[in-house]
């Protein structure tokens, strides 16, 4: 490829307002999680690509406070589900009750109906409550009582899982896996970020000059940022790298299950959204090499090997386009 990485983070011709709008989104949530950029542009990548993120980590990571964080960038409502064993269905989409008064059935909306949902360690909920999630996560609607329910338009849904404690833990299937458009670990800061977060503590009753600066998007900037990634052009020499990434992640030997139709359209609504981010209007080889990571380890199934290994082997053997 002749454009290097620092040249593709440069170049392009992207609107100034939707940088203005990005910028805002980058500075608010960085400020926010300490020492988290590279992670930070990844979920902001994800929200603009109008996917979902699972976020792989050990707890008091920052997780919470990253949603409650982008529910506040976003100026949405935020929804909790702490899931555990007994949780049920209706306990995330809602349901029908009879009302004796009015004599008819009446609804009431579950978590789902907001716009940030956080779903705090999912695989500790059964299968039956985690296929809940399905259809909101796919389609933005639920169904009950055989009624479709539309969801918000910017429905964001973030679901942790611990990767260390298993017991009596559910693992995902791996059709809702696929609904996830990437898998992150943020990971513990590094030491002068815990310097500035214990700083922050023992000032935190006193009002700062370095108080988080306040977000300026709303929701409604938020769908028009979504709708701007769509129209970031695709070159079809980057459609055939992607086309040749995701049928050498279906061929390895070591992988049970590559990448699906629907993985590679949100490998692509990734790639699409981190052009954006690095104000360009056109998509990039490097772009689609950049969040192969993320976008794959959410989605392989292999067997003898690491999935780490595996992407890092598919990524070096298939040849990157000549690019300008």
């Amino acid at each position: 490829m002749n454009m290097t990485d620092e040249d593709t983070s440069k170049s392009g011709t992207a609107c100034p307002i939707t940088q203005s709008h990005v910028a805002s989104l980058q500075a608010f949530l960085r400020s926010v999680l300490l020492g988290k950029d590279d992670q930070i542009d990844m979920v902001i990548a994800c929200l603009l690509a109008r996917g979902h993120l699972l976020l792989d980590d050990l707890p008091g990571t920052g997780k919470t406070t990253l949603a409650k964080a982008i529910a506040e960038a976003i100026q949405g409502k935020l929804s909790r589900v702490q899931c555990t064993p007994d949780l049920m269905p209706a306990d995330i989409t809602g349901f029908s009750i009879f009302n004796q008064k009015t004599r008819e059935f009446e609804f009431n909306p579950g978590p789902v109906f907001a716009d940030v949902l956080l779903s705090d360690e999912i695989n500790r909920t059964t299968p039956r409550t985690q296929s809940a999630m399905l259809e909101a996560m796919a389609e933005r609607q639920v169904t009950i009582d055989g009624k479709p329910h539309s969801l918000s338009s910017a429905f964001f849904v973030i679901a942790t899982q611990n990767p260390i404690d298993s017991h009596g833990a559910y693992p995902l299937p791996e059709a809702q896996l696929d609904r996830f458009a990437i898998k992150l670990k943020i990971g513990y800061p590094d030491r002068e970020a815990q310097r500035q977060i214990l700083s922050r503590e023992v000032h935190s009753s006193e009002s700062s000059s370095d108080d988080p600066p306040k977000p300026s998007i709303s929701l409604a900037d938020l769908v028009l940022l979504q709708q701007k990634v769509q129209e970031v052009s695709v070159h079809p020499r980057v459609t055939d790298y992607l086309i040749d990434l995701v049928e050498a992640s279906r061929s390895d030997i070591a992988v049970d299950l590559g990448v699906s139709p629907r993985g590679m359209m949100q490998w692509q609504a990734m790639s699409q959204a981190w052009a954006m981010l690095n104000q360009r209007d056109f998509v990039t080889p490097w772009d689609v090499a950049h969040v192969a990571h993320p976008v794959l380890s959410v989605r392989l199934i292999t067997h003898g090997e690491s999935t780490d290994d595996v992407i890092a082997r598919i990524m070096k053997e298939v040849p990157t386009p000549e690019y300008k």
